[in-house]
C-alpha cells in the first residue's frame, strides 16, 4: 500500500515539476494580455520540433531521470515520519530521508513557480517571482549546507563504515540536488525562448524574455525591440528608378512616369525617428524640418512619416505562396534590352556600354527569362507555382501545381529556350492567370499568399489596351486577396500603364536592370516582394495652421488632400543598422498661420481586416532652418531631386508638344522663372502619350534645366557630405551627364 501512495505521490510531483517547462512543452491559444498590442494577430504558442531542440528533450529527461531517487527518497521519509510518529528510532530515519531531498524538492517546487508565471496562469502576481527566487535560494543553501555536513562526517567518522557512509550519501544527494535544480532551471529558460509565436500572416515571433522584474512584476513575453533586429516597412508601387537610369545612360529621354518617389526612396536606407520600441504590427514615427529651397531660398515645412514593424527581422517569414508567372513572349520580347521595339517603324537608335555590352546586348526576352529563372530559385517545396504565356493570346504552360511535385530543373530549361512572337496582348495574359486560382480563392489567406508575377515590356496592342480594362482585372484580383507584381523588362518598358495599376492594393513594380543585377535584388527581398502587411494606411492632419501640399514616396500622392494623406499597401522592407529600407513618406505642408500645433492620428489595417490607430502630437517650435535627423533630410534633397527631373521632363514634353497639339491641352507647366521666386514646383503625374508604343526621343535638356542641374549638383553634393551616405553619388552622376 505504501509503495502505491509513494508512487501516487511521484506521479502528482513529477507532473508538478513538468508544469514549470511547460513554457515550452505545453501550448496556449489564449492570452491574458490585451492581444491590441500586437495590433490583432492572433499569438499562438506552439511546441518545438523535436528535431531542432533533440538534444535538449534528452537532457532534460537524463535530469529527470537522476532527480527521481532524491524526489523519491523524500516521500518515502515523509511516508515513514507519518507512519511511525511514536517510534524514535524509525522517525529518526524518516527525518534523514526527508533531509536528503527536501532541497531538490523545494528547487522543483521554485522551478514550477516560474513555469507557471511565465504562462501568466498566476495573474501576473509580483509575488510569486519573488516567492520562486525565495525559494530557489533556500533550496541552494540547505543543499549546500547537505554536502557540507555530509563532507563533514566523511572527514571526522572515515574509521566508522556506517557514520561514513552515511555522510557520503548526504554529499552525493546535495550534489545531486544541485546539479538537477540548475539543469532544469535552465532549460526551462532555453524551452521558454525556444517556443514559436505564430501570427495570423505566419509571421514567425519569438519571446525574448519570459519574465521581467520591476515595477510591473511578470510581464507578457515581449517582441525584442533592438533596432538593429526589426524590419521596418516600404510603401506599394514602385521599387526602383531603373527605368529613368538606363534611359538617360543610352540617350533617350525618359518618361514623366519614370520618376517615382517611392521608387527614388527605396534604393536608399532612412533614420525613420523611432524613438520607442514597437509592440505593435505597425508603429508610425514622426520627424520635422525647416529647410530652405535650394533655388528661392524660402523656408519649407516638412513632415517625414517614418514606416516602423515590430516584427523581428530574423523572424520574419512568409507565407506558402500560391504563384502565377507570366510572361510576355510577344514581338516586342525579341527586341534588343536596350533600345526602342517601337523605333523600327521609325528612326532606330542604338546605345550599349562597353562594360555591360554582354547582358544588356540580350534580347528582352533572354532577359525576362533569366529573371523568371531566378525567381524559381526562391520557391519552397510547399509553395505551388504554375506559369502563363502569352503573345496575342494566352497560354496555360503549366497549371497552379505544388513545387515539390514538380520537375523544376525542366522547367527552368524550358522557360530558357522560349522564343518571342506574335503581338501584345498583357490583358489575355492577366485574365487567364486568374483563372488558375479559381480554386485557391477560398485558400486560408492566413497560410497562403496568391500572387501574380508580371514579366513584360508593357506594350499592349492587341485585346483590351486600355488602362481601366487591366486596372480593373489587377482590382478585382486585389479584392479577392490576389495580388499583382510588375517586372519592367527593357529601356522602353511603358511605366505610363504600369504606375496606374499598381496604385491597387498589395500591388509593386521593379525594372530590370540586367540579370545579374536583378538576381541579387530577389535574392536580397524575395520574400518582402509578395508579402504584403498593411493595408489603407491613413494619415490624419489635424493642424489649423498647416495643409498638405505635396507627398513624397507614396504612389497614392495625387489622392492627398489638405489634410488627408494615404497609401493603399505596406510591405516589410530590411532594416540594417537602425535605419529602414525605403521607410519613409516624406509630406510638404503650407504653413497658414501662427498655429504650430499639428496632431497625427494614422490608421490602418492588417490582412485580416483588423483595424489599428494611433496618434502624436508636436509643434514647429523653431523659425531657422532644421533637421530633426539625416533620414528626413535625405528624403527632402531626394524629393526636390525628384521633382527637378519630372519638371525637366515636362518641360521637355511641353517643347515636344508643338508637334501634338493634344499633347500640348494635357501639360500644365511652371514658368522657369517661378523657381527663382517660389522654389521648385510640385508637379503631379503626367501621362504624355495617347497610347501605349513608345518610341524613343533623344536625350535632351534645354538651357533653363542645364542651370538648374548644375546648381541643384552643387546642393546636392554638399548634402550628401552633410547627411554621410556616399551612396547617393549616383544621382550626382546623373545629373552630370545631363549638365554635361
Amino acid at each position: 500500500m505504501s509503495k502505491t501512495i509513494l508512487v501516487g505521490i511521484f506521479i502528482l510531483t513529477l507532473f508538478t515539476v513538468l508544469t514549470g517547462p511547460a513554457a515550452a512543452f505545453g501550448k496556449v491559444d489564449d492570452w491574458k494580455y490585451n492581444p491590441s498590442d500586437v495590433s490583432g494577430l492572433k499569438v499562438v504558442r506552439s511546441i518545438p520540433s523535436f528535431s531542432d531542440y533533440w538534444y535538449v528533450y534528452v537532457l532534460a529527461g537524463l535530469v529527470l531521470l537522476v532527480a527521481f531517487i532524491p524526489v523519491l527518497v523524500f516521500f518515502h521519509g515523509v511516508i515513514i515520519l507519518v507512519r511511525h510518529l511514536h517510534d524514535p528510532a524509525r522517525r529518526s530515519a524518516g527525518w534523514h530521508k526527508v533531509s536528503l531531498g527536501f532541497p531538490l524538492v523545494l528547487g522543483l517546487f521554485a522551478i514550477a513557480l516560474v513555469g507557471l508565471s511565465s504562462l501568466n496562469l498566476l495573474g501576473g502576481k509580483p509575488a510569486a517571482i519573488f516567492i520562486a527566487l525565495g525559494l530557489l535560494v533556500i533550496s541552494v543553501v540547505l543543499a549546500l549546507a547537505l554536502f557540507v555536513r555530509g563532507v563533514y562526517m566523511l572527514i571526522k567518522y572515515r574509521a566508522d563504515p556506517v557514520l561514513k557512509k552515511t555522510g557520503r550519501t548526504k554529499a552525493l544527494f546535495a550534489v545531486c540536488s544541485l546539479v538537477a535544480t540548475f539543469t532544469l532551471l535552465a532549460l526551462e529558460i532555453t524551452f521558454s525562448n525556444a517556443v514559436r509565436y505564430s501570427a495570423i500572416g505566419s509571421q514567425t515571433m519569438k519571446v525574448s524574455n519570459v519574465t521581467s522584474f520591476g515595477g510591473g512584476g511578470i510581464s507578457a513575453p515581449a517582441y525584442r525591440m533592438e533596432a538593429s533586429d526589426g524590419i521596418g516597412f516600404s510603401v506599394g508601387g514602385a521599387k526602383d528608378i531603373n527605368n529613368l537610369r538606363e534611359n538617360i545612360k543610352n540617350n533617350f529621354l525618359p518618361s514623366p512616369t519614370d520618376v517615382t518617389y517611392e521608387g527614388l526612396f527605396y534604393d536608399y536606407y532612412f533614420d525613420t525617428g523611432s524613438q520607442e520600441p514597437c509592440k505593435k504590427l505597425f508603429c508610425p514615427s514622426y520627424t520635422s524640418a525647416i529647410s530652405n529651397d535650394p533655388f528661392s531660398g524660402k523656408p519649407e515645412y516638412l513632415l517625414a512619416v517614418g514606416l516602423n514593424s515590430g516584427i523581428q527581422q530574423k523572424d520574419f517569414a512568409r507565407k506558402k505562396l500560391n504563384l502565377i508567372i507570366v510572361l510576355d513572349i510577344s514581338g516586342s520580347m525579341g527586341s534588343a534590352f536596350n533600345s526602342y521595339y517601337y523605333d523600327q517603324f521609325g528612326v532606330r537608335r542604338e546605345a550599349v556600354t562597353e562594360d555591360e555590352k554582354k547582358e544588356l546586348g540580350k534580347t528582352k526576352m533572354q532577359v525576362a527569362s533569366e529573371a523568371a529563372v531566378a525567381l524559381l530559385g526562391h520557391l519552397k517545396s510547399d509553395d505551388s507555382f504554375g506559369m502563363v504565356l502569352f503573345d496575342d493570346v494566352s497560354y496555360l504552360a503549366k497549371p497552379l501545381k505544388k513545387v515539390g511535385d514538380t520537375n523544376m530543373e525542366s522547367i527552368k530549361k524550358h522557360i530558357l529556350a522560349i522564343q518571342p512572337q506574335n503581338s501584345t496582348n498583357m490583358s489575355a495574359g492577366m485574365e487567364e492567370a486568374t483563372k488558375q486560382f479559381k480554386e485557391y480563392v477560398g485558400a486560408n489567406s492566413d497560410e497562403y499568399e496568391n500572387r501574380i508575377i508580371f514579366l513584360t515590356d508593357a506594350m499592349p496592342n492587341t485585346g483590351d489596351t486600355s488602362e481601366s480594362g487591366m486596372l480593373g482585372t489587377t482590382k478585382t484580383n486585389a479584392d479577392s486577396k490576389i495580388y499583382t507584381t510588375f517586372i519592367g523588362i527593357g529601356v522602353d518598358f511603358n511605366t505610363e500603364l504600369i504606375e496606374l495599376i499598381t496604385k491597387v492594393r498589395g500591388a509593386n513594380y521593379y525594372s530590370v536592370h540586367t540579370p545579374s543585377e536583378f538576381k541579387k535584388r530577389m535574392d536580397e527581398g524575395f520574400d518582402y516582394m509578395v508579402t504584403p502587411l498593411v493595408f489603407n494606411l491613413k494619415l490624419h492632419l489635424d493642424a489649423p495652421g498647416f495643409e498638405i501640399v505635396g507627398v513624397y514616396g507614396s504612389p497614392e500622392a495625387d489622392e492627398a488632400t489638405g489634410d488627408i494623406m494615404k497609401v493603399n499597401t505596406l510591405f516589410p522592407s530590411q532594416r540594417v543598422e537602425g535605419e529602414t529600407r525605403g521607410g519613409l513618406i516624406l509630406l510638404q505642408m503650407k504653413k497658414l498661420s501662427d498655429d504650430n500645433t499639428i496632431r497625427l492620428v494614422a490608421s490602418y489595417e492588417d490582412r485580416t481586416g483588423k483595424q489599428d490607430s494611433s496618434s502624436s502630437t508636436f509643434n514647429f517650435e523653431q523659425k531657422l532652418e532644421y533637421y530633426d535627423n539625416t533620414g528626413i533630410r535625405k528624403g527632402i534633397v531626394l524629393a526636390r531631386y525628384a521633382n527637378l527631373l519630372k519638371n525637366w521632363l515636362v518641360y521637355e514634353r511641353m517643347l515636344l508638344a508643338q508637334q501634338d497639339p493634344d499633347l500640348g491641352k494635357r501639360l500644365v507647366v511652371p514658368s522657369v522663372e517661378s523657381y527663382r521666386t517660389d522654389g521648385i514646383p510640385v508637379i503631379g503625374s503626367v501621362y504624355d502619350l495617347g497610347r501605349w508604343e513608345r518610341q524613343s526621343t533623344s536625350l535632351r535638356v534645354a538651357a533653363p534645366f542645364k542651370q538648374f542641374f548644375s546648381e541643384f549638383l552643387t546642393y546636392l553634393d554638399k548634402e550628401i557630405t552633410a547627411i554621410g551616405d556616399q551612396s547617393m553619388s549616383k544621382e550626382s552622376d546623373v545629373l552630370r551627364l545631363l549638365v554635361n
